[in-house]
């Protein structure tokens, strides 16, 4: 989500809490509906070490405690870990630091390396254009245009994003 704060963390929960948040119902993390603490914090370990989120104190650690871009690491990893075969990402990396954007673009090139479809939004465009096999421009709420890779440059995303004027 664009606001990982409103809509991808619960920041007073912990991060096994956390990645668990979608898929807490699953059998493998209850029992007629009684959580499997150790399931739980097995699966949050394995994403934390998987994903390189720093964090001070482990699945334990209140996610409002940590940097943005761990918590944005946090926010992409419970999803990842569904396995889907197409990810959305909005604004992926606003508010973080360099370290911690240089992880998120090796973790999605990791992904479409893997075969995921990855939609990213976002209105960094040297990300865009850095990030993308081809990108698509929004203007009043239509495609203006199609721009793969090898031609994108900012002058024509902007071209298209403003209506061609």
């Amino acid at each position: 989500p664009e606001d990982r704060h409103k809509h991808g963390l619960v920041l007073d929960y912990s991060l096994e809490n956390n990645m668990v948040l979608q898929r807490y119902w699953q059998p493998q993390f209850q029992h007629n509906g009684f959580i499997k603490a150790d399931e739980v914090r097995k699966y949050s370990d394995h994403l934390i070490e998987q994903y390189d989120v720093r964090s001070g104190q482990g699945s334990v650690t209140i996610a409002r405690s940590m940097s943005g871009g761990n918590q944005q690491k946090v926010v992409i990893a419970k999803w990842i870990g569904m396995h889907p075969s197409i990810i959305i990402m909005d604004e992926p990396t606003r508010g973080i630091d360099v370290g911690a954007k240089r992880d998120i673009y090796d973790l999605m090139n990791e992904l479409t390396a893997q075969g995921v479809a990855i939609i990213m939004v976002s209105s960094d465009l040297p990300e865009v254009i850095g990030m993308s096999d081809r990108i698509l421009v929004v203007h009043e709420g239509k495609i203006a245009g199609e721009i793969p890779h090898e031609q994108a440059t900012q002058e024509n995303i902007i071209t298209l994003a403003t209506g061609g004027i």
